[in-house]
This record gives structure tokens, C-alpha cells and sequence, in this order.
């Protein structure tokens, strides 16, 4: 590496890896990869090209790299602008650096999104390979009864095949009503609203609760934060684990 490349410890203590010391211990015990070859002590790097790895996991050292979370609020679109004139949810979270929604949630539907520029995790989170889980709360007409359970959590029949296997279960009940929660790990457009109508009980209201690993049940609508070092090797985890 050039000498003006930074020292790989300093670089992961920066980026949450703990102590530099504890740094050069995960370096010494063979934990580090840069660019595919197992890192030494004394390796230096440049964050914003190298490919660096701690136990296989991607580690985010790139300063430039911002990931916001959103609790998307109803009536906002998720793109970057909209030609209609919409609110979207880009206008939410810092103008600079530029970011963009990962998936997508449709114009009603509130609850966590993820915003950011780092491309590479974006597509991951996005590819249906990984299957990352994504945790709804829907409130429906009517009250499921078991046998509609099961059949969502089996699969449903749409008019773009057969759903995967889902979680669901029944929350609450409340009137005509019902709250039950749904787990999917596929992204098709509008999937956990055709999936409910299908079995005969259509969306009041849907909020998604969780993306993989993430969660945030303090996060008032319309706001956002940003995530930790700790969280972005988490959703990394998520989509080698899928």
C-alpha cells in the first residue's frame, strides 16, 4: 500500500471495531481481509476504495457513507422526486450527501425505511436472493380466523404466483376489526395489501415494523435518524445469513 494510506487499526477503531488495540488483535488473529487477502499488522489502506472484511462481514469505513432511518409517514412517496408534486420522503433527511430509499413503500403505508448512498448494501437488501424479512403491522377488516392464518403463512395465490411461506399472527382484535402482524421476506409491489385481500380481509392501515435486524419503536412519523456502525454490519449480517 502507499504510505499515505492510513493504518488498518486506526481505520476499524474509527469505525466502532473497539480500542486500537483491540483493533490490531482482530488484524494479528487473522479476523481482516482487505480486498480478498488476509490482512498483517502494519497493513495500511485507503478507506474509500479498500474492500475491507472483519469475520466475512463487510466493514463500513467509509466516511462518506451515510444510512438514515426513516419512520415514513402516510401520504409521502417513496422516490427521489415526484413528478406529481408529492412529498417524498428524500425531502425528510438531510439534503447532503445525496441518498436514496431502499425498496420501496407504497403512498399509505408508514413505518421504517432505509435511506442511504452506500450502493453496494442497497442492492443486497433489495435482491430477492438475500430474502431479508421485513415485519408489517396491518390492521384489517374483520378477524382473521386460524384456518386464514395458516394460509398466509403457507402462501397465497396472486396474480404474479404463489407468495412464500410468511410468519403471521394474530395481535389484537378490536371491533370489525383486527391487527395482526406479518413477517415476508419477498418485495413485491404491494405484496402484504394483495395478500390480506386475497384472503378476504383488506388493509385499514399498514406500518412496516422492522427491516432484518433493524428496529425502532421510539421513532416518532416523519422522523429519522441515523444508524450505528453497529446496525449497517447487522443488515450486512442479515443478507449473508438469507
Amino acid at each position: 500500500m502507499p504510505p499515505e494510506g492510513e493504518r488498518l487499526q486506526k481505520v476499524l477503531a474509527r469505525s466502532g471495531f473497539g480500542s486500537r488495540r483491540v483493533c490490531e488483535e482482530l488484524i494479528a488473529a487473522g479476523r481482516v481481509t482487505v480486498d480478498g487477502e488476509v490482512a498483517l499488522l502494519g497493513r495500511r489502506v485507503d478507506p474509500h476504495a479498500a474492500r475491507i472484511l472483519v469475520d466475512g462481514v463487510v466493514a463500513i469505513v467509509d466516511d462518506t457513507l451515510v444510512y438514515y432511518l426513516l419512520n415514513k409517514p402516510r401520504a409521502t412517496v417513496t422516490t427521489a422526486d415526484d413528478p406529481q408534486g408529492r412529498a417524498t420522503v428524500v425531502e425528510l433527511v438531510p439534503r447532503e450527501p445525496r441518498v436514496y430509499p431502499v425498496g420501496r413503500l407504497d403512498y399509505d403505508t408508514e413505518g421504517l425505511l432505509l435511506l442511504t448512498n452506500d450502493g453496494e448494501l442497497a442492492n443486497r437488501l433489495a435482491h430477492p436472493r438475500h430474502g431479508v424479512e421485513k415485519e408489517y403491522l396491518a390492521e384489517v377488516d374483520g378477524v382473521p380466523s386460524r384456518e386464514t392464518l395458516r394460509r398466509l403463512r403457507e402462501g397465497v395465490d396472486l396474480d404474479d404466483g404463489r407468495t412464500a411461506p410468511a410468519q403471521a399472527t394474530l395481535v389484537q382484535e378490536h371491533g370489525d376489526g383486527a391487527a395482526i402482524s406479518l413477517v415476508i421476506h419477498e418485495g413485491r409491489n404491494r405484496q402484504v395489501r394483495r395478500m390480506c385481500e386475497a384472503v378476504g380481509h383488506p388493509v385499514r392501515r399498514l406500518v412496516r415494523t422492522r427491516i432484518g435486524p433493524l428496529a425502532d419503536r421510539s421513532l416518532a412519523p416523519g422522523a429519522w435518524r441515523a444508524i450505528t456502525s453497529a446496525e449497517v454490519r447487522a443488515l450486512y449480517e442479515a443478507t449473508e445469513q438469507s
